[in-house]
């Protein structure tokens, strides 16, 4: 079955640290161009961040960069470092695997920053 699984969403302090994880099952991301969205409540989803499957490079929003950090690792899992959240962070997110005409999103890991 392919499918994608986020995991490690919660609640955090302001100032603090998440990691979000997007685990593929049923078929191997090395090809694959990978991005976390966010839908923040009343809001469209947003792209946040993207790894590229040509050329490694990654690419961040405006609101997250220098904060977040964007990585894939040899066990089929992209990761998404989140520091220094601040309660505009607040959202679902949202782990995307693209390759060509293959789509594929998770079900989503709610983080929510606030005191």
């Amino acid at each position: 079955q392919v499918q994608l699984v986020e995991s490690g969403g919660g609640l955090v302090l302001p100032g603090g640290s998440l990691t979000l994880s997007c685990a593929a099952s049923g078929f191997t991301l090395q090809q694959y161009a990978i991005s976390w969205f966010r839908q923040a409540p009343g809001k469209e989803r947003e792209g946040v961040s993207c790894f590229s499957a040509s050329d490694a490079s990654t690419h961040y929003a405006d609101s997250v960069k220098g904060r977040f950090t964007i990585s894939r690792d040899a066990k089929n899992t992209v990761t998404l470092q989140m520091n220094s959240l601040k309660p505009e962070d607040t959202a679902v997110y949202y782990c995307n695997a693209r390759l060509i005409t293959k789509t594929y999103w998770g079900q989503g890991t709610q983080v929510t920053v606030s005191s």
